[in-house]
Formats: C-alpha cells, structure tokens, sequence
C-alpha cells in the first residue's frame, strides 16, 4: 500500500510591504519626527492660549450699548456650548476648539479669545435671535396659568403668551424637571411644584403700550427706553425666564450668579431643542424662534 506524501507549502517570499497591505507601511521616520513635532508646538501653542484666555475673561475690554464691558467670563457656558468644548477657558482643549471655531469664522486661529473673537461670538448670538417683529394679535395669546409664573399673583394681562411658545416652554420645563440632576421641585404630573422658583416666568408678552408706561414712570432709565424700540416682547415670543439672583438685574455680579446655576447652564445646553435661543446679555431672556430654529428668523 502505497502512503500519500505530504508536501509542505513553500516558504513565503520575503517581500517588502507594498500597497497591497498598506497597514504594514510606516512612515519615514523624517515623517515621523515630523509630526512629533507639529504636536509639540500646537501643544505648546495653546499652552501659552490657555494662559492668555484666563487672565482675558475677566480683563479684556469692549462696548456694548454704549458702555464699557470688561472681560467675556459671564458669557463663557455660551461660548462653550458654541464651540462645544467641554473644559473651562483656561484649558488647553478651550483654546484647541476656540482655535476651529476662528479658522473657520476667518480669523486667525490662535485659540485665545480677544477682542475681535469675542465680537465674531456676539454677532452670531445675535444673528440667531428672533427677528420677527410684528405684535402679537389677540387671537395669537393665551394666557399662563398663574402657577407657571414667579409672581403668581400677576396680573392675567400680563400673563400673556404667545400660544406655540407656551407649548415650547411647557415641554422645555418638563424636561428639565424630570432632569434629577437639577434637584427641582415638581408635582407628579411633572409641572414645576409651586414652590419652586427656578425656571418660572417671570415677564412674557407686554405691548408697547404697557412698555410706554414702562418709559413714562422712569424717564431716566436707559433700559426701559430701550425695551420699547427693541424688545421682541411684544411679539409674545420673548419670556424672562427665572434663572437665579435677581431676576432681571444686568449688573455683572448677578449676571455673574446666574450663568453659575445648574438651571442656566441646562437651558444652554438645552433651549435650542426646543426651539428657544438666548439673548447673550441677559441670562433670563429666551426667545422662541421655532422648533427647527428658522421659521421666525425673518427680517421684516
């Protein structure tokens, strides 16, 4: 009987690596050293951004209506969330992002945020903003249930809103209740308890007429002045949301408190999916512009 032979297969070639099975391709090692390289300096570079970003926050000087700011630190959970960077401005990974964002924008991506950057940041903000300015009609409000306001005891004429809004901020402030992590009060259909302070309205629609008053009563106050000719209240769109401190103040102190609270940091992060974007100077004023954030960004 006859056995079968096994023949061994012949050894394989030793053949370089070729583009046949590029993965076992390493690059040059000039390349190497190369990149090595690019990533000390760009490391080293927002090294240096980082520092510079932390002393500019509170320190870097700029105009807005008509008066003289100083650093950019109460608007940083803004800037954060726009160019989606997940560490404080004093971090590396900050100006990294920052970075991006200025390249894109046109600018020189140098990851600290000065003057200029900071204006690209307020001009987009703005840009975003409801640009639709007709008054509301009659037939466009309804009325807010009283518990849903910080003063509960305000007038019904004054707790007017338009109504696809008042949908909007219905289901935003659900959401936000059934977030364990913000610790709010809430009934067990899930409405804010009445109790509970944080995120209830505290001015929504208000005509320009009621705004009229506003100016007549305080002739000398610039911020009363300003709301008749350009506040977007009168539309029913714009609600002063309760976010911490004193509601309404623009001193930088509260304003400062206020982007602080887990509440306005989760309206950050959270307002756009409901169709609400924020007005940058006043950490309490959202505005509905719709739930895809284009059907009232309309010039008239």
């Amino acid at each position: 009987m006859r056995t079968g032979r096994i023949i061994a297969p012949p050894p394989p070639e030793n053949r370089p690596a070729s583009v046949e099975n590029p993965a076992s391709v390493e690059p040059p090692v000039e390349a190497r050293a190369e990149e090595s390289a690019e990533k000390m300096t760009a490391s080293a570079k927002f090294t240096t951004a980082a520092a510079q970003n932390s002393r500019l926050k509170t320190s870097v000087g700029w105009i807005f209506g008509g008066k003289q700011q100083q650093g950019w630190q109460i608007y940083e959970p803004l800037i954060r969330e726009t160019i989606k960077a997940e560490t404080d401005a004093g971090s590396n990974e900050f100006a990294a992002a920052l970075s991006q964002r200025q390249k894109s924008a046109g600018l020189s991506p140098s990851g600290i945020l000065d003057e200029q950057t900071f204006r690209s940041f307020v001009a987009d903000w703005q840009t975003n903003r409801l640009k639709h300015r007709s008054p509301a009609t009659a037939e466009e409000l309804v009325g807010g249930l009283p518990a849903d306001f910080y003063d509960p005891g305000r007038s019904p004429e004054l707790r007017q809103i338009e109504r696809e809004t008042y949908a909007a901020y219905k289901r935003m402030v659900a959401a936000a209740a059934a977030d364990k992590s913000l610790n709010l009060k809430a009934n067990p259909d899930g409405a804010l308890a009445a109790n509970e302070r944080f995120l209830k309205i505290v001015s929504s629609h208000r005509s320009k007429e009621y705004q009229n008053q506003l100016r007549a009563a305080s002739p000398n106050s610039g911020r009363a002045a300003l709301a008749v000719n350009f506040s977007p209240h009168f539309t029913g769109r714009a609600l002063d949301i309760y976010v911490g401190g004193e509601p309404v103040s623009t001193e930088d102190n509260n304003r400062l408190a206020q982007i602080n609270t887990p509440v306005y940091q989760w309206l950050v992060k959270n307002a756009a999916q409901f169709g609400f974007r924020p007005y940058f100077y006043e950490p309490w004023h959202w505005e509905y512009v719709g739930a895809n954030g284009q059907i009232d960004l309309i010039t008239e």
